[in-house]
Order: C-alpha cells, then sequence, then structure tokens
C-alpha cells in the first residue's frame, strides 16, 4: 500500500498533534523535576535553618543554666560572707564562741593586716588575704580537729589552714594548766573577696 501525497496531508494534522502532546509531555515532566529539585533544595535550607535555631535554643538554655548556676554561687559565697568587706569583729566573737562552746582550755589569736592575693587584679572580684595566727591549748588532738572544723564551718570568710603544730604541753602543778595536755600554734588565711574600687 503507497501512501498518497493526499495520505500525507490527512496525516499531518494527528502527527503535529501527537509531537504537541510528546513536547508537552517533555515540558511537563522537565517542569516536574524543576519543582521537585526546587522543592527538595527548600526542603533542605529549611532542614539546615531548624537546625541552626535548634543549636541556638541549646545554646541559650546551656547560657542560662550557666548563669542560673553561677547567680547560685554569687548568693551562696554573700550569704557565706566570703563576698565583701572583712568582718574582724565577727570574726573574733566567732572565735571566743567557739572557744567558748568546745571548751577549749586556752586560745590566743591575733590577725595581721589584710593584704591583697595578687597585685593585678582581674576583671572579676578582688581577693584579700587576713592572716590569723591561732594559739590553743588542748585536752587532746580531737579538740584541734574540732576547733578548725568549727572555724571553717562558721566563718564569714573563706578559711584556709596553712600549717599547725601540735605539741605536748610540760607537766604543771598549777590546776588550771593540769587540763591542758597539748599545745597547737596554727596559721590560716581567712579570705573574703570584693569588687575593685570603681566597679558595680
Amino acid at each position: 500500500m503507497k501512501l498518497t501525497r493526499r495520505d500525507f496531508q490527512k496525516l499531518l494534522v494527528p502527527i503535529v498533534a501527537t509531537l504537541m502532546l510528546f513536547g508537552a509531555a517533555g515540558a511537563l515532566a522537565w517542569w516536574t523535576q524543576t519543582d521537585a529539585e526546587q522543592a527538595g533544595q527548600e526542603r533542605n535550607r529549611a532542614a539546615e535553618a531548624k537546625s541552626r535555631i535548634e543549636m541556638r535554643l541549646r545554646q541559650f538554655h546551656s547560657e542560662e543554666r550557666d548563669l542560673q548556676e553561677r547567680s547560685q554561687l554569687l548568693q551562696r559565697l554573700q550569704d557565706s560572707g566570703v563576698l565583701g568587706e572583712e568582718r574582724r569583729l565577727d570574726w573574733m566573737e566567732q572565735l571566743r564562741n567557739t572557744q567558748r562552746d568546745l571548751g577549749i582550755p586556752g586560745m590566743k589569736y591575733e590577725f595581721s593586716a589584710q593584704v591583697p592575693l595578687n597585685k593585678n587584679t582581674p576583671a572579676g572580684y578582688a581577693w584579700f588575704n587576713s592572716p590569723l595566727r591561732l594559739q590553743l591549748r588542748l585536752l587532746h588532738e580531737g579538740d584541734l580537729l574540732n576547733t578548725l572544723g568549727r572555724i571553717q564551718q562558721d566563718a564569714k570568710a573563706l578559711v584556709i589552714v596553712r600549717s599547725c603544730k601540735l605539741l605536748p604541753l610540760p607537766a604543771s602543778t598549777e590546776r588550771r594548766e593540769m587540763t591542758a595536755r597539748l599545745s597547737a600554734d596554727c596559721e590560716l588565711d581567712w579570705l573574703t573577696a570584693r569588687r575593685p574600687i570603681g566597679r558595680n
């Protein structure tokens, strides 16, 4: 069967329509793929943005916890008397109360002048030391530990024991001296902190 020119003219419309449909289908497929790629890119951008927001949120919560912990520590230091000016009169009263409460036979103490711990103060709080020489007459070794523990617990400062010498007392005929069996000579640092002058 031979196709004539007339047959080609009749087939021209369906062929053109078919080619147009193929073109439309190709364009639709290309548009769909491009749209899918754009949607994927937008999804990736949204995931990255969400990840950044979650990271910032975690960082914010971490900083918030850190600030709360620092605030609580600052409050504890203020409540304990570590922050602020030295309270030498309170300290001396505390030493007398400790001697009385624990029944220590003898106690002598002498605070030296307060000195800064370091000359180059950092931006935060400046630390100061009020050295104390503490001399005790004790019934037994446990009295020394109890006394030092009580001082560190009750002091309105951070108290560090630097050294202690414990020696037996020579026998004495005096009745008052007979109760004490040991002598202790201790060096303690009473530390306080405060903001440098000119800082709020």
